[in-house]
């Protein structure tokens, strides 16, 4: 019987997931293993017979001997343990050509399972290109398995891989040796034999690393990298976001002048268009940001962020393993979270939960961007940097400090006060494979327009509902959302949030703000657009805020996005990672009472001083 389905093993880092994309392109669906937060990464590719493989893409573990989510997922899959999942009938262990002795350790572990099992010998042009040397044919018979060199990044360098699976009917299991006790031992003993290393393979890693990772110099590059993010970040997205919202205001003109006066007009130009005309404006600057975090971790700089962090971070009640999870959560708090099962320690992973959600998330960048961009100038500073760039590297650096603020005390309310050294595994540098990038901003834009078509659609529909009905009364003087259900809603809560200079209209927003962060701006869109005059639903939404909103409210607002309580979805993984519903209680009120403290204190100050 032939082979189709097949499970890709291996360390972290070893190119596992370039190889799953190169076979799959854009053939592949992404989800959660039943139960757990642990992502499940499925595809398809056809080999030139016409055979159809399905591909399963398992996380990066270091050791069957699980002691993570992750690596219990791979092992309990190439074990067939998990309900609802097929046994793969074939394990390809992918490992890096240029780090044997780290990888071939996993080897010999998945080995013993006595699964068919083939192994992908990856980065085989780096090793050449070092001076390494692999007699593929000694270790293929060392191991008692096919061995097959791959290039993961370059087209055709699975080539060989995929003629191999091609041929195969049956795969034989792996020859099953005696069970070597020294597995160390055993993987030096076939270093020796198969491998010949040059007397120094890593010159330009080394030399790159006495730059990025001096304890000064290097946390200066790192700091100028991440500035010029945000710089970028503005200036580069700016003729795209103007592209769009020209597309959206002709488009919903043209609607509009096509429907007569009625409630499905209303719906669809004041609801509709005017919601979430006001979110899918920002997807150009989210890919931008995303385009840098690939780029950065392709080529192997991120884990080399971390160790120069460890210092810093550990003296706040962090490590740097906690750098990679709170990076994610610049892109959402929801990875971030789950990524710190990387983390050994249960209580630098717990304070790492809580302080995640103070990474300035893209869920935030709409609402940045619209008040930056409304409230500050779009002016040069020294001939060379965008103010509006700086303003937005001001905020999430201070999403950053306050992160470090918070468990540092944290660090202090815990009675265990024991250090922990960071040992992790650093990768050579490479160029990042732009086919890999291409594939990730592609997700990211996908994963973006599904939630402008599905919950921030829904909740802006629901919006419109609540600001059109009931009617009001006959007689009436004031705008007819001042007597719908949000409009009520939002008056009453106007007397919570007054002392911190929000209006009714800023209450309203916050609720489906909940849900998703970017909904608020949405949610604003459609309040004005329901509320005000003719002219004001033809003007962009910041137009119509800079003229009714003053400086202090916008700061204000600004500052509780800052520490604002995370989405209702962050809370659900919180509970599922904590499996603690008084975690999510003191998530959810200290960071609420940190927005509220610090609005107040900057609505006020900015009222005295202008």
């Amino acid at each position: 019987m032939a082979i189709s389905r097949i499970a890709l093993v291996g360390n972290p880092n070893c190119g596992k997931t370039a190889l799953f994309n190169q076979l799959t392109g854009s053939r592949q669906k992404v989800a959660n293993y039943a139960g757990v937060t642990v992502e499940r990464k499925e595809g398809r590719f056809t080999a030139p017979s016409g055979r159809v493989f399905k591909l399963l893409d398992l996380p990066g573990a270091y050791s069957l001997d699980a002691a993570s989510p992750d690596e219990v997922i791979t092992r309990d899959i190439c074990l067939g343990r998990v309900a609802g999942e097929e046994l793969p009938e074939l394990i390809v262990c992918v490992v890096d050509a240029t780090n044997l002795r780290l990888h071939l350790r996993f080897v010999l572990e998945v080995k013993r399972l006595g699964r068919p099992m083939v192994l992908a010998l990856n980065m085989m042009d780096a090793a050449r290109k070092r001076g390494i040397r692999i007699d593929r044919e000694e270790l293929q018979r060392q191991l008692g398995m096919e061995v097959i060199e791959t290039v993961a990044i370059q087209s055709g360098g699975t080539k060989a891989l995929v003629e191999h699976l091609d041929r195969i009917e049956t795969p034989p299991p792996a020859r099953a040796d005696e069970v070597d006790a020294d597995i160390h031992g055993q993987v030096r003993r076939i270093l020796a034999a198969t491998v010949t290393m040059p007397r120094s393979t890593s010159a330009i890693d080394d030399a790159m690393d006495r730059w990025l990772l001096h304890p000064v110099l290097g946390l200066m590059i790192l700091a100028v990298v991440m500035f010029f993010i945000f710089q970028a970040v503005f200036s580069w997205a700016e003729p795209m976001m103007d592209a769009i919202t020209a597309g959206v205001t002709v488009t919903g003109e043209w609607i509009g002048a096509n429907l007569p006066d009625g409630l499905l007009r209303s719906l669809i130009v004041d609801g509709i268009f005017a919601g979430l005309g006001a979110v899918l404006v920002f997807l150009p600057q989210i890919l931008i940001l995303f385009l840098f975090i690939l780029v950065l971790e392709e080529s192997g700089y991120l884990p080399r962020a971390a160790f120069l962090l460890d210092r810093v971070m550990f003296k706040a009640g962090l490590t740097g393993r906690s750098f990679i999870p709170l990076l994610s959560s610049f892109a959402c708090a929801i990875p971030g979270i789950m990524a710190t099962r990387s983390i050994q320690d249960p209580r630098d992973r717990l304070t790492t939960i809580l302080v995640a959600p103070l990474m300035t998330c893209s869920a935030r960048l709409p609402v940045y961007t619209l008040l930056i961009g409304a409230f500050i100038p779009s002016t040069t500073v020294w001939n060379v940097f965008n103010l509006q760039g700086i303003v937005l590297f001001v905020l999430y650096v201070a999403g950053i400090i306050s992160a470090l603020a918070v468990a540092w005390f944290i660090k202090r309310m815990r009675k265990d006060k024991s250090e922990h050294a960071l040992l992790m595994e650093l990768p050579s540098y490479r160029m990042p494979s732009v086919r890999n990038i291409a594939i990730g901003l592609w997700e990211r834009a996908l994963i973006f327009l599904r939630r402008v078509t599905t919950i921030i659609l829904s909740l802006t529909v629901l919006l419109w509902f609540l600001t059109t009905f009931p009617g009001p009364p006959e007689g009436a003087t004031l705008p007819a959302i001042d007597y719908s259900v949000a409009g009520r809603l939002g008056y009453m809560l106007e007397h919570v949030f007054a002392p911190i200079g929000f209006n009714w209209q800023i209450c309203i927003a916050l609720i489906p703000g909940l849900a998703a962060r970017e909904v608020a701006v949405s949610a604003l869109g459609t309040v004005y657009a329901m509320s005000g005059s003719e002219d004001a639903i033809a003007a962009q939404l910041g137009t119509v805020i800079a003229t009714q909103w003053s400086l202090a409210t916008a700061l204000s607002l600004l500052a509780w996005y800052v520490f604002a309580p995370q989405c209702l979805s962050t809370l659900a993984v919180i509970r599922r990672e904590t499996n603690s519903w008084r975690t999510v209680a003191v998530s959810a009120g200290y960071l609420f009472a940190l927005a509220y403290l610090a609005s107040f204190l900057t609505y006020r100050i900015a009222r005295m001083l202008t």
